[in-house]
């Protein structure tokens, strides 16, 4: 009975691994209840720790810099307007692995705005004219998403991840304002670093 404790004691010590993955990739976002809005191209870069309670099972959090936004190519007299959005993303996620090398995620994500910048092309008689905004003034300054994703470990240490951030807050803050909210898709690569 001791023999077969002990046994038990090490396969738990074993599965609870904290580790530390630092990742990067790209973003394609756009803002939902936006008319003719289009995905616009951006990054996000940071890191998340994680620890595997019991297998299969492992919890991550992290913080996450990730340029977000939409644009629009054009409508009526505007064309090329672009709205960008940096954020400091804050994921903490359930891991589910189906497979040892493949893992199902979901949970809720914070996010902090940090900037906010517009770029707009007004028609103005037969050429445009080219207008620039910056600040977080009527924008929400937190953001709420639920993330959900699948991410593979292509080596032992390298993990390759898709996940999608569906926004469920207005991101302008004021009233009337238009029904947006964040819609982010992230391809990134990160790099498992074994803690302990």
């Amino acid at each position: 009975m001791l023999m077969a404790a002990m046994m038990v004691a090490a396969m738990s010590l074993q599965a609870q691994k904290l580790f530390l993955k630092p990742m990067a990739g790209g973003t394609l976002a756009t803002l939902t209840d936006t008319e003719d809005s289009k995905l616009k191209l951006g990054f996000v870069a940071g890191a998340e720790l994680g620890f595997h309670i019991i297998n299969p099972l492992a919890i991550t959090a992290g913080a996450l810099y990730s340029v977000q936004g939409t644009y629009l190519e054009e409508i009526d007299n505007h064309k090329d307007r672009k709205t960008t959005l940096n954020y400091l993303n804050v994921p903490i996620l359930a891991n589910f692995y189906i497979l040892p090398e493949l893992c199902v995620k979901a949970g809720i994500q914070p996010g902090f705005l940090l900037s906010a910048k517009s770029e707009d092309k007004q028609r103005r008689g037969e050429g445009w004219l080219e207008y620039k905004t910056k600040g977080t003034d009527g924008y929400n300054k937190m953001d709420l998403s639920i993330p959900i994703g699948l991410s593979y470990e292509v080596t032992d240490v390298a993990v390759l991840e898709f996940r999608y951030n569906l926004g469920i807050n207005k991101i302008f803050d004021k009233d009337p304002s238009p029904d947006a909210k964040n819609s982010v898709m992230m391809l990134t690569i990160g790099y498992k670093i074994p803690l302990f």
